[in-house]
């Protein structure tokens, strides 16, 4: 059964980008190469000490040729570049093989899904055995159902040292790639997601700000023509509306001053209301979320609390979940303490899943009540 207390996540990037592929079906095909001179993709794949090239387009791959890290293929390159304009407007990238970089699946808690990147830098050789001096990376979220307050997402590692290599290499070949990702994973390339990339942003080439100039534009042109094709129609109705509006304010006038009396009847009923909200609440949330904080252990993860009719509902990964119990037992600010659902354990962390209930107790009620 669908949970109906859970949020609505929106990914407007997702949802922009699904906007404009559909709006280009809407252009010419002449129109829309005077608008991008980008015709499809070069593919690179390292192979030893040589190079093996593909081209990519319209989710055709085409085999090129095989080229050495030298002036003899530098000549090989530039004779293909020559050879057709289609490839001398494509995108490059590179594309590391299962020998050249790995990937690992994790599971990490929902809280971090805006800063993957810093919170995968910041456990990176736990998950890898390389260190953050010694590898570049990148974070990638799986379009998979995550289970509450879980993401899914993967982690794609290659040796700092060997890129490096390969990018001199390329570059001796006069090639800079676009990006860099891995084989397993590979970058959706009709540019329908936002891609990864492996490169670090000193080996990134500048970004086209032409291109960008033109698609923001061409974006803004077709927005403008959406807009109009709205509010015309609204327009031809405006001036019956006016004429409605006119008898609509004369009682409209009667009405704002009985909402104004019930605003402030309303406004006094809530300030009341909230008086004795805090002067019956006992304790404060922050000293329950303090008390707790200090309680919980580093090695253990909170992905979710809710503290409501004094009691506390914790969600969370643990080493060890049943000493949570008299952990908060022994607390003078918690009660009743237990399991609301069975601990499992996640087969990637290695750490077991916990939700736990509690009482929150009203210490400190006699002080109070004795003044």
């Amino acid at each position: 059964m669908p949970n109906l207390n859970s949020a609505i996540n929106l990914d407007y990037k997702k949802f922009f980008r699904w906007w404009k592929r559909e709006l280009a079906f809407l252009v010419p095909n002449k129109v829309r190469e005077l608008i991008s001179d980008k015709q499809g993709t070069i593919i690179i794949r390292p192979d030893g000490n040589q190079f093996l090239l593909s081209y990519w387009f319209d989710w055709r791959n085409e085999p090129l040729m095989k080229i050495e890290a030298d002036e003899n293929g530098s000549t090989q390159f530039k004779d293909l570049l020559a050879s057709d304009e289609k490839y001398q407007k494509a995108d490059i990238i590179l594309r590391l093989t299962r020998k050249l970089a790995i990937q690992k699946e994790l599971s990490l808690p929902a809280a971090a899904k805006e800063n993957l990147y810093q919170v995968v830098t910041y456990e990176l050789s736990r998950y890898s055995p390389f260190s953050t001096e010694h590898a570049y990376y990148d974070v990638k979220a799986l379009d998979v159902v995550n289970e509450p307050g879980q993401l899914r997402v993967v982690l794609i590692l290659t040796a700092r040292e060997m890129l490096d290599t390969l990018c001199r290499n390329l570059k001796s070949l006069g090639i800079t790639p676009k990006f860099a990702d891995y084989e397993d994973i590979p970058n959706d390339l009709e540019g329908n997601e936002e891609p990864y990339n492996l490169l670090p942003e000193w080996l990134r080439p500048p970004p086209d700000k032409s291109s960008r100039l033109i698609h923001g534009l061409l974006t803004g042109l077709v927005c403008t023509m959406l807009l109009l094709a709205l509010a015309l129609p609204v327009l031809f109705e405006s001036h019956a509306v006016n004429a409605l509006q006119e008898k609509i304010d004369a009682i409209e006038k009667d009405a704002k001053n009985t909402k104004a009396l019930q605003s402030e009847v309303a406004a006094l009923v809530e300030e009341t209301q909230q008086l004795i909200d805090k002067k019956t609440e006992k304790p404060p949330i922050v000293e329950v979320f303090n008390a707790l904080s200090k309680l919980i252990k580093d090695d253990t993860w909170l992905a979710y609390a809710q503290y409501a009719n004094g009691q506390l509902q914790i969600q969370g990964e643990s080493p060890a979940a049943s000493t949570l119990i008299s952990v908060l037992e022994d607390s003078e600010l918690f009660a009743n303490a237990k399991f609301v659902s069975p601990v499992t354990r996640d087969n990637i962390s290695k750490l077991e899943r916990f939700q736990i209930s509690v009482d929150i107790t009203k210490a400190g009620d006699s002080n109070g009540s004795d003044e």
